[in-house]
């Protein structure tokens, strides 16, 4: 697909939708950078300047940016350095990309398209992105799915992502910024090199997966089920219409499907006796319990605990797991990688190598949604 054809759905999909064509993210969200490189890598950007003066930033023209007495120290090459409180690096011709690279880490140059922000706070540079939200999107498919897959998994996860943003979107606006780079918003490393990744963004563009009120769902993803996804309510204590239980072959040969973890007897007793279990153990088989299907509780005797609860402080990769005794010891036979609710990655990308389109894909995992343009979204904020 050409960039002039890119250019015109990008501008067709924002007239038609009438919703924000850009998004704030915030760039390295899980560091506390000092001082970092800002390289322009296409197009041409320019910094307004305290007293007027524009600065233009070209190709092979770095520009260091470092935390300076709570201000910023900015030196372009073969140019003066200046301070300012903050900054803004303006892309100018329409197809302006650029790269940054925090100093003293390595391999953490990332590159990313149209505007760049920062400014200092507490004790660490912030770094703003403005976005066309196209292009995040395809950037958070990337990072959240790779690339290499098939071309409607790549629509599906579009889907999704794009579903969250929106549904979240003034989730840090108290912070000057829509959403974060790191998971606790989407995964964002900066964009996308897959052109098929891109192609299914673009012909999705502006779709997003409502329930049956028209509102935006919580579309959440995890990469593997074990066969069955869960409900809700049994991981986050809120039971969604959409976000229910259903059987799924198809992940089941997939790398995350099963995995296993074995830990001392003794050890299972003193963390179960830190949430109150108190009984004698005579015979380690009284701590066996089966999963056959997702259960939300584990039970030995009368004493049960919430199986998230056990995964989340045993860092274990699901909460679809079954205990055997064995010696000394309790072996963890579990299925399944993530929280379990929503669509599942690899189910989701062996049904798209079976030939099921997104519609039927997304249909599979969220019970009675509908794909439709973001225009026809209620309570938008």
């Amino acid at each position: 697909m050409s960039r002039l054809k890119i250019l015109i759905v990008l501008l067709l999909t924002v007239f038609c939708t009438g919703v924000s064509a850009q998004v704030k993210i915030r760039l390295f969200s899980n560091q506390s950078p000092e001082s970092a490189v800002f390289s322009v890598t296409e197009g041409k950007y320019e910094i307004n300047l305290f007293n007027g003066e524009i600065l233009t930033v070209l190709r092979d023209e770095p520009v260091i940016i470092a935390r300076f007495n709570g201000k910023l120290a900015v030196k372009k090459r073969n140019e003066n350095g200046f301070i300012c409180d903050s900054l803004i690096f303006s892309g100018k011709t329409g197809m302006d990309s650029f790269s940054i690279m925090m100093n003293g880490v390595s391999h953490t140059r990332q590159y990313y398209s149209g505007d760049l922000q920062c400014f200092p706070d507490l004790g660490t540079l912030v770094f703003i992105n403005i976005s066309d939200v196209e292009k995040y999107i395809s950037g958070v498919v990337m990072a959240e799915g790779g690339s290499g897959k098939n071309l409607e998994y790549f629509k599906t996860q579009a889907i999704i992502a794009r579903t969250y943003m929106y549904k979240y979107f003034d989730k840090h606006l108290a912070d000057r910024y829509n959403v974060c780079d790191n998971t606790h918003c989407q995964a964002f490393n900066g964009l996308s090199s897959d052109t098929l990744l891109n192609i299914a963004v673009m012909e999705t563009g502006g779709q997003v997966i409502l329930d049956k009120d028209s509102v935006l769902i919580i579309s959440a993803f995890h990469s593997n089920c074990g066969g069955e996804t869960a409900s809700s309510e049994d991981v986050w204590l809120s039971p969604q219409p959409y976000l229910k239980s259903v059987d799924d072959p198809y992940c089941l040969s997939s790398r995350n499907a099963t995995w296993q973890k074995s830990l001392p007897v003794t050890e299972w007793v003193s963390y179960l006796r830190k949430s109150g279990y108190n009984e004698n153990v005579r015979d380690p088989s009284v701590f066996n319990f089966f999963q056959v299907s997702r259960l939300p509780d584990y039970k030995t005797g009368s004493f049960t605990i919430p199986l998230r609860t056990v995964r989340y402080d045993l860092n274990l990769r699901s909460t679809f797991f079954s205990v055997y005794a064995k010696g000394d010891s309790l072996v963890f036979k579990g299925r399944g990688y993530g929280h379990g609710v929503g669509l599942c990655q690899e189910g989701a990308m062996e049904m798209a190598t079976k030939g099921f389109n997104y519609k039927q894909i997304i249909d599979f995992y969220y019970f009675g949604v509908l794909i439709s343009d973001i225009k026809n979204a209620v309570n938008l904020h």
